[in-house]
């Protein structure tokens, strides 16, 4: 499937987010109260502080650290090159990103594991909320289904079935591609930010998604991995 599209005007990309203090303790007390009301439902027996460590889940209250993209580039072989845009400052991932995307055509398809459900809506809300305009790419407003260019994998492994959520890792497992979580996982992601402060650790993580997710899309379209020497890795 997806023969239809040319993978050189796609652009896989990936996200780091994490709650926008270090502990709870720190979060202002009008935003506790906001934070103890909008997970009141997913956190059960959980205190609020206690669940505060996913805080980067939700836009309102997490922001985003890495934003990693790749494409594929032509040649003899496919190849895949990729980099990050990575900041302890969210509002200069966020215009590097959509400086990226202008400088793209409106036509570019947006390609992400629930990116529909996580990554693309995320960096929309987060871009209104630091006073930025949209791309094009990412705007979805007054825009038909078949007029908005995204690609989700995680969406298409569904086949129109509604049933839970599929990893992107178990996705890699059952197609023989080499796993991103051989170091950290999303759920230590905050951790390895606000305690070890290894920013460059999740950048390295985040670029690994992308590879992983680039080569999802070429086993979907029944074609052979990306070798790692055709893997190009820019920047930190």
């Amino acid at each position: 499937m997806l023969e239809q599209y040319d993978l050189h005007n796609l652009l896989v990309l990936d996200i780091e987010t994490v709650p926008q203090y270090p502990g709870f303790d720190q979060v202002p007390e009008h935003f506790q109260k906001l934070w103890d009301l909008k997970t009141q439902h997913q956190r059960k027996d959980e205190s609020p502080e206690d669940f505060y460590e996913r805080a980067g889940i939700w836009a309102e209250f997490g922001k985003i650290i890495c934003i990693s993209v790749g494409i594929f580039t032509a040649g003899k072989n496919v190849g895949l090159r990729v980099k990050s845009f990575v900041s302890h400052q969210e509002k200069e991932i966020l215009e590097q990103f959509s400086a990226l995307l202008t400088s793209q055509p409106a036509s570019l398809i947006l390609c992400a594991h629930n990116g529909k459900e996580f990554d693309f809506p995320y960096i929309c809300r987060r871009m209104l909320v630091n006073g930025l305009k949209i791309p094009t790419q990412l705007e979805i407003a007054g825009k038909k289904p078949w007029e908005i260019n995204h690609l989700d994998t995680m969406e298409l492994w569904k086949f129109g079935d509604y049933k839970n959520y599929t990893s992107l890792n178990l996705l890699t497992a059952i197609f023989n591609i080499p796993s991103p979580k051989d170091d950290i996982d999303g759920s230590m992601v905050g951790h390895v930010y606000w305690v070890e402060n290894q920013l460059e650790r999740i950048s390295t993580y985040c670029k690994k998604d992308v590879v992983a997710t680039a080569q999802l899309l070429r086993r979907y379209r029944g074609e052979e991995l990306i070798a790692d020497e055709h893997i190009t890795i820019v920047g930190p």
